[in-house]
């Protein structure tokens, strides 16, 4: 674990340091993708089988390729009262969430009798990936469905990894929520690819949206353009930004929350005050003793973890915005003082009641979220990513005679003559 402090003469040099930290896959990873995804395209449906069995561990001729809506709902019905609420308090409010942002149509006509506008549409097929290696996240089938669903994407395809054919019933039950069309036993770059050109069973789709591990997210990375997809993501990362007078403990275990999901995870705390940035190590380290997931939690803390001391809470704003985290928190009296200053992040939590769990699971906002720094360009997943705007205009005789000779004196400029005689050719000028 790093521990830094802005008072340091050798800060800017080892904070750049953490800043360029790379915590995503290696080029071999890339070659390994690419040979799948080859296989794929050229095996179909035998090379899926083939690939399942040998890196999940069952046969999808006898563990079933697809599971069916009845599965689904057996799954929902049988879950315990207060967790199938839960799952349903989320849904609603993730769906209340995201249908603010459905965009609107615009249509207008200028001053030159032009008319103009805009229309969205959803794209016709969306498959949502779901990982099941380390875990399986039903609240990830949620976050990426319900927006889909939103937007009016009329067939949804859910792809999710069964190693040795176990599914997990929170998932099933997610997907039954969503009213999935599909739910395909596969995973991994092989699942990308089926969802990306084909297969005799898994018909392509338009986008492909879901996080999931290194091999999964450089499948998505290497199909765009043929798809399109959310964002290539990488390990999760949190920045708590706290002032001296929090409880320790709730810092610390905002820390681990991150920390928890695999060893490369990063979790960073700013503070204005060099003791309470030591009672979090403490805390830290005392939550880590009995933490379940303390052995994933403890390698991610000690490899990618970060302290970092700072005179004032403000001095930290421009590095957190260097980092452009995927989640950042700020733990303090007037949280909203530091949010009008912050340029880059995923998502944002104010104040010291907001930890970036609940985030995670009920609050509204999507928790798929740009990492890797990718926040300085790049949004969470929303309504758009799964639609697409179409332009148009109409223009009349008259407004073609106002806008055609500028037109034609352009395109004569870039040496495209088809492109002005089509204009003149439509008005009363000498051609």
């Amino acid at each position: 674990m790093i521990r830094l402090s802005t008072a340091d003469p050798g800060f800017d040099a080892a904070f750049t340091a953490l800043v360029d930290q790379r915590r995503e896959a290696s080029s071999d990873v890339a070659q390994d993708v690419a040979a799948i995804i080859r296989e794929v395209r050229e095996g179909g449906d035998i090379a899926l089988r083939d690939l399942t069995q040998r890196l999940d561990g069952h046969d999808l001729d006898q563990t079933g390729w697809r599971i069916d809506a009845a599965a689904c709902a057996e799954a929902f019905a049988g879950l315990e009262p207060e967790l199938r609420a839960s799952l349903e308090l989320a849904a609603a409010r993730i769906r209340a969430y995201h249908e603010k942002q459905r965009p609107t149509d615009t249509d207008f006509t200028d001053a030159a009798g032009v008319r103009l506008g805009a229309r969205w549409r959803a794209v016709d097929a969306a498959g949502v990936y779901v990982p099941g290696g380390r875990a399986a996240y039903p609240s990830t089938l949620l976050m990426n469905a319900i927006p889909a669903r939103v937007a009016g994407v009329e067939r949804l395809v859910v792809v999710t990894p069964t190693p040795r054919g176990a599914v997990n019933p929170l998932v099933l039950a997610a997907a039954h929520l969503v009213q999935a069309d599909e739910v395909w036993r596969v995973g991994g770059a092989q699942a990308i690819a089926a969802l990306a050109y084909g297969t005799e069973r898994i018909a392509r789709v338009d986008v492909v949206t879901g996080p999931g591990n290194a091999w999964v997210a450089e499948a998505k990375r290497q199909v765009y353009g043929v798809v399109g997809i959310d964002m290539v993501a990488g390990p999760s990362e949190i920045v708590v930004v706290a002032e001296g007078a929090n409880n320790p403990d709730w810092i610390a275990a905002d820390l681990l929350s991150q920390a928890e999901h695999d060893p490369t995870t990063q979790s960073i705390l700013f503070t204005d005050v060099a003791a309470f940035a030591e009672r979090v190590t403490e805390a830290v380290g005392r939550q880590l003793a009995d933490l379940p997931t303390a052995a994933v939690a403890r390698a991610a803390w000690e490899a990618n973890g970060a302290v970092i001391v700072t005179r004032t809470l403000a001095e930290a704003i421009p590095l957190v915005d260097r980092l452009a985290p995927e989640h950042v928190e700020f733990a303090c009296d007037d949280p909203g003082a530091l949010f009008d200053r912050l340029r880059h992040a995923g998502s944002a939590f104010l104040g010291r009641h907001t930890p970036e769990a609940i985030g995670d699971y009920v609050a509204g906002p999507n928790h798929v979220l740009p990492t890797g720094r990718r926040a300085r360009f790049a949004s969470g997943l929303g309504v758009t990513d799964y639609m697409k705007r179409t332009s148009f205009l109409q223009l009349d005789e008259t407004s073609l005679n106002e806008l055609g000779p500028a037109t034609i004196a352009l395109a004569q400029a870039e040496g495209l003559p088809a492109h002005a005689k089509s204009v003149a050719l439509r008005i009363r000028t000498n051609w």
